[in-house]
């Protein structure tokens, strides 16, 4: 169990010395970034491919650059994060928090070194570091250094650099302050002279002169105002473990309870505590939660003569003894006591009351009676009592029945509710565990019930343990928070809203959900607080909701504040007298109750922005404080309340949730507005958006190439852009994105720029060129749907330029698909067609689109050469899906889970499409027939003009053809009798063999590969294909020019995906390395670049590489849409999201098939050196051979006779014949004279 106070002074300034010791370390220049860790991409070669394209079924694409990226999508269980920009203009989650994060500022010092960006929230936990609402983020580093001392919510952050010191406001305690405290230089947490506020504080900012100025919803300062009546809830000891020491034997006296809910005068037999005669002893309270008591009342015993004369308190578990103060009842007088606190032995004193000099948490406490009246002492009563109401979920522990207290704090469950120890919480808690067929509002709920004793305006809180005690943070959910506080005879007291709290915080915390007036219990009116499931929690899982307690603090509405203070900080005593201040007399002349949200100062102009009215000055929601006077903006402000501001040049922007100006002369302002400071006047964001405006936050984006600009994003509860001029209603997700540049939203502007959805609710330059973000985001390269161009040299991602949006999947088509492994929403598959002249990208899937003239599109899409988008002409049903496509001399074979009527004619599977007439082909084959029909593979046989057909079928027409079917010259043919099953992927082997993949029996034999052999019209087994491929196969791809290998993937029996090689003789699996959650969608060998070869292995040669297309999930990496493998290694290669999930790759198709045929080699220089010497002394050689050989034919010829055999002198006839004359007559081509010898 977690006490609401543990640690004394002397170990916080310890956990503080250690605190500065680190921030003081981390101490960097301005200019220092963070640093990221690029990833070394294979280069592609795709040259001999030509034009390359992706489908798949995403909304959202990048290429794996960085490290930091993934396919994350933005959080939506009230977690935020710090985002870091990419040096690529990418986003990446750096340190995530357990719930919002309100503020951050940059803490830059005097001598502009940078401590690091304060970041505020209502978090417990940052970077997976317990941070309660307060952090130090390093941005060198990303380190995160708690701020440790608050318990509570922090909204509003100020970094003051001329007085290195850091205003932070909001709803927490910390110190001796409330609700706004400071961070000053590296000295810690600071106490402000007026300890803060009587009220939250929403935002904070610093006047010209250097004043700070605090807005919020606040009447008074911290020390000026109190509860008027204090020690009001009695803390529950009857389910407490008594226990005591040195008991009396006594029976009737000796059991420690008896003082438990006594009544007054009440004493004897098992209403008195006795200790033994003459002797010390104790009594101990172990209570099952946590509590800060603020008075003690003792009744003594004066039983016999006997009574407690003095005794100590002692707290536990932190052991300390406490302070009182208390009123001696002999001298009238105040008094303080510690170790001998004394009671009377007057029997005219009932009790006498002990009030806690410190407040302390603890869960436990001790009362030591050290000396006695008579034989020994005894008590008759103790009670604990404190300042704030509480009502908890656990009945039990909330105020004793047995006390007959009228309106005593209870709660009522209803639902599958079961409690929870406290472990490192406070208390007890509730915890319904819900199933996901049963989430809903209705389904489980805890009403609370505090015990009001006075009306006044109250802050109400409600506190969430965490999660990580129980290991539940994966199944936390959204608790829907509603109350009524005031009775309906209170007209001016609006009902509060239903609140929505997110329960994932790693540990325990507080928010507040109310402000405001409550009514005090009576026969016909009791306040409430019931929590039920929000409505928004997601249908598809488990739900854990819990329920602890609520907190109702009294605050005192008369401390001469109105949501506005201004504060000197060389001031240090605070003068009451407010009517100096210029800020604090424009707030008390708010009508009462204002609620300030947001503070901008503008050169010497401070613009108030919240939730108030002046009727005498006739201006709402915001005006303007310049030359110590208020002044109202054009047309007398807003007509509703103001949420955020955010200034920008000369502009500053409002967002809540109002609709024009306060005299509703000015349109468009729905929610989002711009106030124009040079020339005064309101100015629209196009018509505005639908829904309420919670933050604006600034967003660096490259708009144009290479161009970034500061763009402005609108964050909150709106669904959609409202349509303005040519603009169109656009639908989003609480995110819009304005250009100041444009004077309009991304979303209505043709700009390839990045695609980023999400929720910000903070930016800052943490150095001079990075921006740091907070919010909920998700980010990738390109905002693209369905297709997209795939380049090299280098590697490259571009825009196929092609919107589509993905259909839902009606459940046939969902049954139809399950053999194949296709993606079935977005583009499954793609043919680049080029013969006859024509140049058609080719698109099909599950979709829907707008065609060049206007009309929509259904799941088939033919885009031209000039960048015209057309579809079919009706007849197919709209939850048609394509999978597969070829073409063939002007017609188009499309199948896939396709059903219709096409010129009259029943078509089921698979439709012939005219590409010269642009329309549905004359004949159509007939349908194919069976349960769940699909056709999932087509391929047309090399050097014919066969089409086999594969997929879930059993006919075609009225023709038996189970599982492939071959369509030529207009009819249907089975190939072979022995197939059967489903086909999920087909290739060729040559012109005469056919490999098919799938779900398949041979002969009623199950396997995984099967072969046609076309000459024998027969089909066999793939030898090893029943045996060593685990499961279906899905996916094929040639592995070398005749296909005698080849890659095939799918999904193993028990679920997990496979990826195997076949070798020609033997299958060779690269191992059970892939997540279970990977589907492999397509495979494909590519060409690697010269520069990018890697090692040989068994599976890859060096100058390649295969390419893996699906729902990847990678080792140490996690998920991905396509992934490079190199034989040993993968690597990830494309991220995709599709709306706020990872998206999927479906496969790759090109404008020419892959070649296998390697590359020219070229020879090492010195080599080709020798080769040349080699042919250059052999071409001489077989000269003179010739020429010799030649010689002696003419010789012969010409009659040459031999000379004689006699040879008498070999020198004499050499020197008769001269060379010159032998040689010289080589050349001669007519008869000449015989030579003379």
């Amino acid at each position: 169990m977690r006490i609401l106070s543990l640690f004394g002074p002397t170990a916080a300034e310890f956990a503080l010395d250690i605190r500065l010791w680190v921030i003081a370390a981390s101490l960097l220049p301005l200019s220092q970034g963070i640093n990221f860790d690029p990833v070394n991409v294979p280069n592609l070669d795709l040259t001999k491919l030509g034009r390359v394209a992706l489908t798949g079924d995403f909304d959202a694409i990048s290429l794996y650059s960085y490290q930091e990226q993934n396919e994350n999508g933005f959080s939506t269980n009230g977690s935020q994060s710090v985002i870091t920009q990419l040096p690529n203009g990418k986003y990446a989650t750096s340190k995530t928090a357990d719930a919002y994060i309100k503020g951050m500022c940059p803490f830059v010092m005097k001598d502009g070194k940078l401590a690091g960006v304060v970041i505020g929230g209502n978090f417990t936990s940052l970077g997976g570091i317990e941070a309660q609402g307060a952090a130090l983020f390093n941005p060198s580093t990303a380190e995160i250094t708690p701020l440790t001392g608050l318990t509570g919510q922090v909204s509003a952050i100020f970094c003051d650099q001329d007085t290195n010191t850091v205003y932070v406001g909001g709803d927490f305690k910390g110190g001796n302050s409330e609700n706004a405290i400071a961070w000053v230089g590296m000295s810690g947490w600071s106490n402000l002279p007026f300890a803060g506020f009587n009220g939250p504080v929403n935002s904070i900012a610093k006047a010209k002169n250097g004043n700070i100025i605090f807005g919020g919803s606040f009447t008074g300062l911290g020390n000026t105002t109190t509860p008027m009546e204090k020690d009001k809830q009695l803390i529950n000891l009857s389910t407490a473990n008594i226990t005591a020491k040195f008991s009396s034997s006594r029976g009737g006296f000796d059991n420690p309870k008896n003082i438990i809910c006594t009544k007054q005068g009440q004493e004897g037999s098992g209403s008195t505590w006795l200790i033994a005669d003459n002797s010390s002893g104790s009594w101990q309270a172990d209570l099952q939660f946590g509590f800060e008591p603020t008075l003690l009342r003792v009744r003594n015993t004066h039983l016999e003569g006997r009574g407690t004369k003095t005794f100590r308190f002692t707290a536990i578990p932190i052991n300390g003894i406490m302070n009182f103060t208390y009123r001696d009842p002999s001298l009238g007088e105040d008094a303080l006591c510690d170790a001998r606190c004394p009671l009377s032995n007057d029997p005219a004193v009932l009790f006498q009351d002990f009030h806690f000099v410190n407040t302390v948490g603890m869960s436990s406490f001790r009362i030591d009676v050290s000396d006695w009246y008579g034989d020994g002492g005894g008590l008759n009563g103790v009670e604990l009592y404190q300042n704030d109401t509480f009502a908890y979920a656990v009945s039990r522990i909330n105020e004793p029945t047995c006390a007959n207290i009228e309106f005593a704090s209870e709660s009522t469950a209803t639902g599958p509710w079961v409690i929870t120890p406290s472990m490192q919480s406070t208390s007890p808690y509730l915890t319904a565990d819900l199933s996901k067929s049963d989430v809903g509002p209705d389904a489980a709920s805890v009403v609370f019930k505090p015990d009001i004793k006075q009306s006044g305006n109250y802050s109400v809180k409600i506190y969430t343990p965490g999660c990580l005690q129980d290991v539940t943070c994966n199944d936390r959910g959204i608790a829907n928070v509603t109350g009524i506080f005031a009775t309906g005879t209170r007209p001016s007291i609006p009902r509060p809203t239903p609140t929505d709290i997110y329960q994932t915080n790693d540990y325990d915390k507080y928010e507040e959900i109310y402000y405001g007036p409550v009514d005090a219990n009576s026969d016909t009116f009791r306040p409430t607080v019931t929590i039920t499931p929000s409505s928004n929690n997601p249908r598809d899982r488990r739900l854990i909701l819990v329920a602890q307690r609520v907190l109702f603090t009294l605050t005192n509405s008369t401390g001469g504040l109105n949501g506005l203070f201004e504060f000197n900080p060389n001031q240090a005593t605070m003068d009451t007298d407010y009517s100096s201040s210029s800020i604090d007399r424009a707030g008390t002349d708010l009508d009462a109750g204002a609620i300030i949200t947001s503070l901008t100062v503008l050169d010497d102009v401070t613009y108030v922005a919240g939730n108030f009215s002046v009727k005498s000055k006739e201006y709402q929601n915001v005006f303007a404080i310049s030359n110590r006077n208020s002044t109202t903006l054009p047309h007398g402000g807003l007509n509703a309340q103001v949420l955020t501001t955010f200034p920008f040049g000369d502009v500053l922007y409002f967002g809540g949730n109002f609709t024009s100006t306060a005299d509703n002369n000015v349109d468009g302002l729905n929610n989002v507005a711009a106030f124009n400071t040079t020339s005064q006047s309101w100015q629209p964001l196009g018509a505005g958006v639908r829904g309420q405006v919670n933050s604006i936050v600034p967003l660096i984006l490259n708009t144009t190439k290479d161009k970034p600009e500061t763009c402005i994003t609108i964050n909150g509860d709106f669904d959609q852009i409202e349509a303005s001029g040519s603009n169109q209603t656009i639908s989003v997700k609480g995110f819009a994105i304005w250009v100041p540049s444009r004077q309009n939203w991304l979303q209505n502007l043709d700009l390839q720029t990045q695609a980023i959805s999400g929720k910000l609710s903070a930016a800052v330059n943490s150095t001079e060129s990075t921006q740091l973000l907070a919010g909920a985001l998700s980010a990738q390269d390109m905002s693209v749907s369905g297709a997209v161009f795939l380049a090299s040299n280098p590697v490259r991602l571009e825009s196929a330029g092609f919107k589509i949006q993905p259909r839902q999947l009606s459940a046939s088509s969902k049954r139809k698909r399950a053999v194949s492994g296709q993606n079935v929403t977005g583009v499954v598959t793609g043919l680049f067609y080029s013969s006859n002249d024509h140049n058609i990208t080719i698109l099909g899937g599950h979709f829907t689109a707008n065609a060049t003239n206007g009309e929509s599109i259904d799941n088939l899409a033919f885009i031209n050469e000039t960048g015209g988008v057309a579809g079919v002409v009706g007849g197919l049903d709209a939850g048609s899906v394509f999978l597969a496509l070829v073409a063939q001399n002007d017609v188009l074979y499309a199948g896939g889970t396709v059903s219709g009527k096409v010129n009259g004619t029943e078509v089921n599977g698979l439709i012939l499409y005219d590409l010269a007439q642009n329309n549905y082909a004359s004949s159509q084959p007939p349908p194919f027939g069976g349960s769940d029909v699909a056709v999932n593979a087509i391929a047309i046989r090399p050097g014919s003009s066969q089409v086999f057909v594969g997929g879930n079928f059993q006919s075609a027409g009225a023709l038996p053809c189970p599982s492939v079917c071959m369509f030529d010259n207009g009819q249907w043919n089975p190939p072979g009798t022995a197939l059967g099953g489903s086909v999920g992927a087909m290739i060729w082997q040559g012109k005469d063999k056919l490999l098919a993949g799938g779900n398949l029996t041979v002969d009623n034999l199950a396997t995984s590969l099967a072969s046609y052999d076309t000459k024998k019209t027969q089909w066999t087994s793939l030898r090893g294909a029943g045996s060593d491929v685990p499961g279906p196969v899905t996916a094929l791809s040639p592995a070398n020019s005749d296909v005698t290998k080849f890659w095939v993937a799918g999904k193993s029996i028990n679920g997990s995906a496979f990826l195997m090689k076949y070798t020609g003789s033997k299958f060779i699996t690269v191992g059970d390395v892939l997540g279970d959650h990977t589907t492999i969608r397509g495979l494909s060998i590519l060409q690697l670049s010269s520069s990018d070869k890697h090692a040989d292995s068994d599976l890859v040669g060096g100058d390649m590489t295969l390419l893996i297309t699906g729902e990847l999930d990678l080792p140490h990496f996690g998920n991905a849409s396509a992934a490079l493998f190199n034989g040993t290694t993968f690597t990830p290669f494309i991220l995709s999201t599709s709306g706020n999930s990872p998206g999927s790759l479906s496969q790759l198709f090109s404008e020419k098939k892959m070649d296998f045929t390697p590359s020219p080699r070229h020879m090492a220089i010195g080599l080709v050196v020798l080769i040349a010497l080699a042919c250059a002394l052999g071409a001489t050689f077989l000269l003179v051979v010739g020429g010799i050989l030649i010689e002696r034919y003419r010789r012969k010829m010409e009659g040459y006779t031999p000379a004689p055999t006699a040879y008498f002198d070999k020198t004499s006839n050499m020197g008769r014949i001269p060379p010159e004359y032998l040689f010289g007559r080589l050349g001669q081509r007519g008869p000449v004279d015989k030579p003379m010898i």
